[in-house]
């Protein structure tokens, strides 16, 4: 399975709130998309020092780019992966 397909599976895992499930396969990348994950991971937990921290790795993306709404930003990491740029 490729990197995108295995985080492309996190994010679903998430949607579906699997939250360890996709916490673990996001721990094990360290690209953008893959840190993107983990920050809203972190988000969703209300841990905001180490989703902050998470965001900073992720190229750009700030915590305060999707406010709480947590399922449209997983949806914009699905989408991302799923066109294949991430």
């Amino acid at each position: 399975m490729s990197n995108q397909a295995h985080l492309l599976e996190a994010v679903i895992l998430a949607q579906a709130g699997d939250w360890d499930a996709a916490h673990n396969i996001a721990q094990d990348y360290s690209d953008h998309a893959a840190n993107w994950i983990h920050a809203v991971l972190h988000k969703v937990e209300g841990d905001v020092w180490n989703s902050k921290y998470w965001y900073g790795r992720t190229g750009g993306r700030q915590y305060e780019d999707y406010a709480a709404d947590i399922p449209r930003e997983l949806e914009a990491i699905r989408q991302l992966l799923a066109s294949g740029v991430a």
